[in-house]
């Protein structure tokens, strides 16, 4: 069924337009906006949309779009939740990459909006329940996770609930206990701290006492013994037991389905590879741990619909909770989406005809929107960027003779063609920090600073213990990922290593490094304004008569 623009929730109005934080709580079907000061206020009864709007350095908006469901919520109110992601992304463009959270489970991304954590409050508006009332102050025990950002879930007040490996808060009416597992590391305790500090300050107005006790201590003190009062006494912990829930699924073999009316048909398919997915189809990429909704290009805003709701009955009925749903758009596909496919094309054809959110009737059109009366917009051809979080840390250094010199911020994505360079990328994963390092040669880098590259990023990976994902670049050949890492990528003719500069003075070449001073041409060439790149060339000859 079609949909009129004006069906586009008005709540959605001057949406994503700066970076920031935007959160609707879905009351009565309908998004209505959050007030800032209730960021991070989370009941369990309701469903939530969250915007995650990040500025680049280049000046676009990139936009991450959740929808967090409580344990209590309705399926009608998820329904619904759900529904006006899709549509919140229309809105935006098309362009975003938009995540199902479920309380207890949510994503690493959407955890680190919220500092030092979210404790979700019983009660609820949109299910009809009543948001809880000032009362007598319950003890709760609650179980902390992560170095990070941190999870943090309520556990059964018992002693059984303890364990070596984690961190526990046991919140009573007149002291916070901090629980130290034996097992558990010192980010571990330190994020665990800062819980212990947002306890203190939201649920006891600042006043209250904090102790820590450290697993193995028996009756050491007198607050080990308060602590374990509370429990009857002290025992020796049980051996931590690995439940359904724990159970890892990185094992789950990949399997992908083609959503046809509502229903996920297997694609019998051995390798994987970019050519099977139709761009007038919407199709399911069971990871395991991450399932991903591919919507083409061409497909209507009720395909899309119906593939979400596929996806839904697929974790739910494998009962699978910690399995995150991320909803990806043809050509604006996630890098661990594509890393999932044997062979993916570096570019994609795909006509994309709006630019960014002020000209979104073609694909509103082409989602199944009315958008009869609407100005239309010049159709125009552009190479769609790849999507990747680059929000991350990135250090980059340059090669000098068989040394490694680190290049400041201001200078990271300044390169020059007689030089090799080392990068190393890392971000947050779902349990660790996750490494790209990168070695790149100017083409006119010499012989021994190559290989000098080759070792010095050899022994950057072996102190990673093997870890990072590793690349080596060419100059001219590089990945369009690479430039969206960079972000405003310049390459300068000539050299400033060692290297270079003996080898040009030995062979009496002219030095034709950039100078600031000096005048030079550039071409500047990109997809998208996350990615461009400015490269020196050599000026056009005059001739005189």
């Amino acid at each position: 069924m079609a949909v009129s623009m004006r069906d586009l929730d008005s709540a959605f109005q001057g949406a994503g337009q700066k970076a920031g934080l935007e959160i609707w709580r879905i009351e009565n079907f309908r998004p209505v906006p959050v007030p800032k000061s209730s960021y991070g206020k989370f009941f369990m009864g309701d469903s939530y949309v969250v915007l995650k709007t990040t500025a680049l350095k280049s000046g676009a908006l990139r936009h991450d779009i959740h929808y967090w469901l409580g344990k209590d919520t309705s399926q009608d109110e998820a329904g619904s939740a759900a529904v006006k992601t899709v549509e919140l992304d229309a809105a935006l463009g098309g362009r975003a990459v938009q995540y199902r959270e479920v309380q207890g489970h949510e994503t690493e991304k959407f955890l680190s909006y919220f500092k030092p954590c979210i404790i979700p409050q019983e009660g609820g508006v949109a299910s009809g329940f009543k948001h809880a009332e000032a009362k007598e102050h319950q003890t709760r025990l609650f179980i902390c996770k992560g170095k990070h950002v941190v999870h943090v879930k309520e556990v059964p007040f018992a002693r059984s609930s303890l364990n070596h490996d984690d961190i526990f808060i046991l919140d009573t009416k007149s002291k916070i206990f901090q629980f130290n597992g034996s097992n558990s590391s010192i980010q571990e305790r330190a994020r665990a701290l800062e819980v212990v500090q947002y306890i203190k300050d939201t649920y006891h107005d600042g006043k209250c006492e904090v102790a820590a006790i450290e697993d193995g201590k028996l009756m050491a003190d007198a607050e080990t013994g308060e602590f374990w009062g509370f429990f009857g006494g002290f025992a020796p912990l049980p051996r931590k037991t690995t439940t359904d829930e724990d159970k890892t699924a990185d094992s789950h073999p990949t399997k992908l389905f083609c959503v046809d009316k509502g229903k996920a048909e297997p694609v019998v398919a051995d390798p994987l590879t970019r050519e099977l997915l139709d761009t007038n189809r919407c199709y399911i990429l069971d990871c395991g741990l991450e399932v991903f909704v591919w919507m083409g290009r061409n497909t209507l805003l009720d395909e899309r619909k119906a593939a979400s709701g596929a996806a839904e009955e697929l974790v739910l009925g494998a009962d699978r909770p910690k399995s995150h749903i991320i909803r990806v758009i043809e050509g604006f596909e996630t890098v661990i989406f594509r890393s999932k496919f044997e062979s993916w094309p570096q570019t994609t054809n795909v006509a994309v005809s709006e630019d960014g959110r002020g000209n979104v009737a073609a694909l509103l059109r082409r989602q199944g929107v009315n958008v009869k009366g609407l100005v239309k917009a010049a159709p125009a051809k552009e190479e769609p960027q790849p999507y990747i979080d680059v929000t991350g840390n990135l250090q980059v250094w340059r090669v000098d003779g068989q040394e490694k010199v680190l290049l400041q911020a201001s200078d990271q994505s300044k390169f020059y063609s007689g030089d090799c360079y080392i990068f190393q990328y890392s971000y947050p994963g779902e349990d660790k920090d996750e490494y790209l390092i990168g070695t790149w040669f100017g083409k006119n880098s010499v012989e021994e600073e190559r290989a000098a590259a080759i070792s010095l990023t050899s022994k950057m990976v072996e102190s990673l213990k093997f870890l990072p994902a590793q690349a080596r670049l060419y100059e001219g050949n590089e990945p369009i990922q690479f430039f969206t890492i960079m972000q405003s990528f310049i390459a300068f003719k000539g050299g400033l290593s060692t290297g270079y500069k003996s080898y040009i003075a030995e062979k009496e070449l002219p030095d034709d490094t950039y100078k600031e001073n000096g005048i030079a041409l550039f071409r500047v060439q990109g997809s998208g304004p996350d990615n461009m790149q400015a490269i020196q060339v050599e000026p056009p000859i005059c001739k005189q008569d």
